[in-house]
């Protein structure tokens, strides 16, 4: 069975380096505390409990791909998956980790959290830098591939909008070496 993503069109493709144009989504989000790891398994305790029927209608939610983590405290137009933001302290900081829902839901469709820290919102058309990488998705490798992307929309002449996001497809019993991971980067429509 596969597991949904949300859906885009290729802007551009160069390489390793993509831009992306993904429609409208609506994100379920957690915002947590503590280095990227330990930020990333919380937030995601928390969002798999509502997805698995801790809502008022107790209505179990499809798992869909990437999960995202991003710094807290700034606005990015994110639809899709779950993302980590490169660059945060190694000591720790605030995040959010969200989910995107699958696209069939629209905002009104899906059932209220129990927990308060989960919310729910609409994320409008976002055009998103990415570049894709596989094995552990560690401070460093994140790090170097967010240089590499920030590097190649310099060179592009593209302006990043807002800070870069390191999105997790595949769950963590995944073999290091199968897993796929992107750096992405909010840029400007054309």
């Amino acid at each position: 069975m596969a597991i949904e993503e949300p859906k885009f069109s290729l802007a551009l493709k160069d390489g390793a380096f993509e831009l992306r144009d993904y429609a409208a989504s609506v994100v379920a989000e957690v915002a947590v505390t503590g280095n990227q790891d330990e930020a990333g398994r919380r937030g995601f305790r928390l969002l798999a409990g509502y997805i698995f029927g801790g809502n008022k209608a107790r209505q179990k939610i499809a798992m869909t791909a990437p999960v995202t983590k991003i710094p807290k405290g700034q606005t990015i137009a994110m639809t899709a998956p779950v993302t980590q933001i490169a660059g945060k302290d190694q000591g720790g900081g605030e995040w959010l980790v969200r989910f995107t829902m699958p696209a069939s839901y629209q905002l009104a469709d899906l059932p209220l959290p129990n927990d308060p820290a989960v919310s729910l919102h609409a994320q409008p058309p976002a055009r998103l830098a990415v570049l894709r990488f596989s094995g552990l998705a560690g401070e460093a490798k994140v790090a170097e591939a967010t240089r590499r992307l920030l590097a190649w929309l310099g060179s592009r002449g593209l302006v990043a909008l807002g800070p870069s996001q390191v999105a997790r497809y595949n769950p963590p019993w995944t073999p290091w070496f199968l897993r796929r991971n992107e750096v992405m980067v909010p840029v400007a429509p054309a």
